[in-house]
This record gives C-alpha cells, structure tokens and sequence, in this order.
C-alpha cells in the first residue's frame, strides 16, 4: 500500500476497516475518534517492523542487536527532542503517556512549590498536583492570561503554570506564549500539556520559552504505547527518581547513587524502545510532510463540519471562547432531546461512524460548558458527543456524520 494518499499526505494503518450495522451491511468505518487515540501512520508501522529483527534491551549490551538499539533509542530521543522545538540542554524523558508525563513532574517539584491549573484541563493536568490553586475557566484567551497574572502575583516560593496548549473537549488553541511571559515576569515556570496541540500544529518549546512540554504517542499517529516529558533538566535531576530500580542508578552499595543525568534518573527498568521508534517515526513524518499541507486540509473538513453542525438547528456546538478562535480538528456538540450515548451508539450503530461521548476526562470543563453543578459522571448525564479529525479523515466521513445527525 502507498505510504502516501492523493492529496500528498500520510497514510494510516485501518483507511480500509470495515464496521459492522446493526442490520448486518458492512460499510467503510468512518473514523471521527482521533481525539481519543490516532491510528498508526504507515511509515510508524514500517519504522517498527524494521526494528523488530535487532530487537534487544539498550545501554548495558555490548552484543550487536543491543548496540543497534540503543542507537535507535537514543536517535529517537534526539529526534523527538528536536521536532518539539527543545533547547539543546533540555531532558527528553520517554515515558507511558501525558499523564505519566505529567504525574513524574508532579513527583519533581521543589518542596513548597505551588501549582496553578485551570479547571478547563484534562485530567492528567489537573488531578496530578497535591493541592492545586484552580481557577475557573475564563471568558476571554485574554483573560486566561490576567488570571495567572493575578494568582501568579500572590505566590511567594516556587510556582508553576500548568495549562493545555488545545482543548481536548472544544480544540481551541490557549495563549500559551502569552502564559509563559507572565508565568516568567513572576519567576515562575509553565508546564503544557501538548496532546493535542503536537498532532495538528508545530511545536517549538524553545521560541514560545515553555518549561515543560508533554505529549502522546497514541494521539500522535504512534499507538505503541509512548509518551515524552521535555524541559528544563534541574528539577528534574534534583528529584528522587521517578522509578526506582536498573539503568537509574550509578552504583549501589548500603544506599544507591542515583544518576545525575535525569533521563537515566527516570527511565529505570527496560523502556519501551519500540515505543520511541514508533514516535519518533511518527515526528519524522509530519516534520517531512510539512505543516502547511496538514493545517490546510484539517481546516478545509473542520470548516465543513462545523458549518454542518452549526446549520442543524437541534445541534450545539460547545465552545469556551467566540466562535472564530483557532482550534484544531475536534469539536464538541449535544443534540437536544437525545443522550450522547444514544447518538454515539446510533452513529455507530447505523451509520458506521466512530466518535467519543462522555465527558473526555475533562469533568469540571464538559460540566461548565454544559452549564450544570458538579454531580455523578457515571450515569451519562451532563455529557456531550465529540468528532475529532486527522490524516485520514475525509470529506465523505464528514458529511457521513452531517446526514446522519439530520436523519436523528
């Protein structure tokens, strides 16, 4: 098969999965869950299958198979590092995951450190922390960048912004640049939760100055399951490792000598090499397609399917900020009179389309744009459905979606 699609741009693992109806017809699966996790890019496939023969553990082999990859492992390390935007004397950490990422930064804190989140972030930004200062979600991108200026104010000692740099519930795009400089005038640093942002537009941790980036392979067209932590090494080389055990420490006697390099410091164990491969395989991609023909196409479908939507009249889409603020390919909606449940399971059901509902690990945010009080999460309520787009997603996916909420 092609490594590339006609319009230029890569190919995904599954373009030709078949779903079953409830009728028993088989039709073309349309993938609108890319939010949730993103399919394997052919090349990512091939990168790992490639692997496979020379297949060892890294950095205690002196056999060949180790040697060989240990190289992969450590190329990936710089490749990643540099498709982020890292500064030269940043840590690239592999880890599982975002919320692994983020949970091993919580771990590396200097003690006293006070952390500022808005309640508009996923959970693995904003359940990782002891006791965070939360603000509420702001009206305006500009006053998301006055209220860290106020709470930022107040903070004697280490602080730290944790913020996303796009929603994973709407797709806007947060003023992280904007974050950053208030975050620094007061002394403090910035983590972000860069997810959703790494899939659909470039990052360069280094030009918007952010401290500490994470993001996922699974969202990045590398499901094999990677993560990466990348940012400024002195906190993280003060911390106690992450995990405690092999390839962390230098010696080990009555005490152990933990690393002072903090990738070793926290990667003990095995890793997961042909996770790395996978991710960085899938960096090299996007970094050799180019982002202007990536943005152009997922903004061309998001466009068409938001007018869709938005030409619905039992159809709202939710949004934190005015309708015409950037955003990546996901969008949130509730059909009135119905659960989401009940349209994500007629969706896939009778029309062979694959979307998420529920409150996307986003519970105070789904709530807020919803308009509702805290309550259960486990009952369907108070939730919405979510479309998300990619590199194989198509305008007949779209309007798929589109026909089928108009028959609902």
């Amino acid at each position: 098969m092609s490594a590339t699609l006609t319009l230029g741009l890569p190919a995904v693992v599954g373009s030709d999965l078949q779903a079953p109806l409830r009728d028993g017809r088989l039709v073309p699966y349309a993938n609108l869950d890319y939010a949730a996790s993103a399919p394997c890019l052919e090349t990512v496939r091939d990168a790992v299958a490639a692997a496979l023969p020379a297949y060892s553990s890294v950095h205690r082999g002196a056999g060949y198979a180790s040697q060989v990859t240990t190289c992969r492992y450590e190329r990936a390390r710089q490749t990643v590092g540099a498709f982020a935007g890292a500064r030269t004397d940043d840590a690239v950490l592999f880890v599982r995951n975002t919320t692994d990422a983020m949970n091993l930064l919580a771990r590396s804190l200097p003690e006293g450190t006070t952390v500022i989140v808005f309640d508009t972030e996923h959970h693995a930004t904003l359940l990782p922390w002891p006791s965070p200062v939360r603000l509420t979600p702001p009206a305006l991108p500009g006053e998301a960048i006055r209220a860290a200026d106020e709470a930022l104010a107040g903070v004697e000692g280490p602080a730290l912004l944790v913020v996303t740099a796009a929603s994973n519930v709407t797709g806007e795009l947060w003023p992280i640049a904007g974050l950053a400089h208030v975050a620094h005038r007061h002394g403090a640093r910035i983590a972000v939760d860069a997810a959703q942002l790494a899939p659909h537009r470039p990052l360069n941790v280094a030009a918007l100055d952010l401290d500490y980036v994470a993001f996922s392979g699974h969202k990045l067209y590398a499901p094999f399951g990677a993560g990466v932590l990348i940012g400024r090494p002195d906190w993280l080389t003060a911390a106690e490792p992450y995990l405690k055990g092999g390839g962390a420490v230098r010696a080990v006697g009555e005490t152990a000598e933990w690393s002072a390099d903090p990738q070793a410091r926290h990667e003990a164990g095995t890793p997961n090499v042909l996770g790395a491969i996978a991710l960085a395989a899938a960096c090299e991609t996007l970094a050799a397609t180019g982002w202007a023909a990536l943005i152009r196409e997922e903004e061309r479908l998001l466009g068409r399917l938001r007018a869709g939507l938005a030409a619905l009249p039992r159809v709202r889409e939710l949004a934190l900020w005015p309708g015409d603020h950037p955003r990546v390919g996901i969008v949130s909606f509730t059909v009135e009179g119905r659960t989401a449940r009940e349209v994500a399971e007629i969706l896939a059901g009778e029309h062979g389309i694959g979307v998420r509902d529920g409150k996307f690990c986003a519970h105070p945010f789904v709530r807020h744009l919803l308009g509702v009080e805290d309550g259960g999460c486990e009952d369907g309520t108070a939730s919405a459905v979510r479309a998300s787009i990619g590199l194989g997603s198509t305008e007949e996916h779209v309007d798929r979606l589109l026909a089928a909420l108009r028959a609902l």
